[in-house]
């Protein structure tokens, strides 16, 4: 059977506004210990250390042309999907999920529909840090992820106040229903058990639905055994026991169908698992190379070479884009409202 490994960069649980780790991946490679194990040879044969590991290596400015043979080699030869978001912008989509929408859904609008709410949080992402007051978006950013946290009476009064201490006026449709209206089919939906700001559900789902297309048949997934991963073993446990016939289209790409063509997943040791340390590798890089892109920190590798890797298929990312048109005709008839209402009723875990 087919098997994917899979690692992670960049988790802070519910926490999307560290300003250390702007950005949240993962990467699935379908390849076997064997043939990983005869790559890692093959292009770092002097390595010493016990588990290949991207930081590490990325240090020393004799091993950057290798890093990027690897990832070529990995690229071309290997089914892969790598998935990098802006958690800042995933936290704005969140917003717009939780403190927006229902207010619109209660009267009968669907928010969601052509990809208006992807359009919105781009808007907000782009221009909120001038158009509603210095420091306003950062307020009421921070607010909102401790009312989904804590959820209760004081943090959401608390959220309504940061959408009211704002410009909200210049952009009602985003601010109106918590500003003005303080609605309260908002306040219920934020203070749902099981809502969340971590990423991991996001994360996985998008991987997930990839690696539904380019898999075979069956297949399997091994990761390592962090804490951070923890969470998304749980998630892929209750996606793999999730036996209802179903299939949502989430982009002109993207779909994904239950049952899952996933059979199972299982945790390992990394330092006994050089597939596991090859998806280390690639996440590494690309979460580097995005960081340096933004204009965050400048990475060690060549950032647009890294990038150049990579096929349209092989890369997923969330980032804010201000290119509206793009944008409706990419997630034209989508089915965004019915994926977060399933999707919140089958596989969200009560806290």
């Amino acid at each position: 059977m087919e098997c994917f490994r899979i690692d992670e960069s960049g988790f802070t649980g519910f926490d999307l506004l560290n300003p250390e780790q702007q950005f949240q991946g993962a990467t699935a490679i379908a390849i076997d210990n064997d043939e990983a194990r005869r790559l890692i040879r093959e292009h770092f044969p002097k390595l010493q250390a016990d588990e290949l590991k991207y930081r590490a290596l990325a240090r020393r400015p004799a091993n950057h042309h290798r890093l990027m043979a690897l990832q070529r080699a990995l690229l071309t030869h290997h089914k892969c999907v790598t998935y990098v978001c802006d958690k800042r912008f995933l936290l704005l989509l969140m917003f717009l999920d939780y403190a927006v929408e229902p207010f619109y859904y209660e009267r009968g609008i669907d928010f969601y529909e052509d990809g208006q709410n992807y359009s919105l949080a781009s808007l907000l992402y782009v221009t909120g840090p001038t158009l509603l007051g210095s420091g306003a978006l950062d307020r009421l950013l921070a607010s909102f992820q401790r009312a989904v946290k804590e959820k209760s009476p004081s943090a959401l009064a608390d959220l309504v106040a940061a959408a009211r201490a704002s410009r909200w006026r210049e952009l009602p449709e985003a601010l109106g229903p918590l500003a003005r209206f303080a609605a309260p089919e908002c306040m219920q939906a934020i203070a749902t058990p099981g809502v969340t700001t971590d990423a991991a559900f996001v994360v996985l789902q998008s991987l997930v639905s990839r690696m539904e297309v380019i898999a075979d048949g069956p297949y399997r997934i091994e990761h390592d055994q962090s804490k951070n991963l923890l969470i998304y073993h749980e998630l892929l446990q209750r996606y793999i026991s999730h036996e209802d016939a179903i299939t949502f289209r989430q982009s002109e790409i993207a779909s994904i169908t239950f049952p899952l063509k996933l059979q199972s997943v299982t945790q390992v040791d990394s330092k006994a698992s050089p597939a596991v340390q090859l998806a280390d590798v690639m996440i590494g890089a690309a979460i580097e190379a995005v960081s340096t892109l933004s204009g965050q920190r400048a990475g060690t590798l060549d950032a647009e070479k890294v990038m150049a890797l990579y096929a349209d298929h092989q890369l997923i990312h969330m980032l804010p884009s201000i290119d509206f048109k793009e944008q409706k005709r990419f997630r034209q008839g989508t089915q965004a409202a019915q994926v977060i209402d399933y999707f919140a009723k089958k596989f969200h875990k009560p806290q």
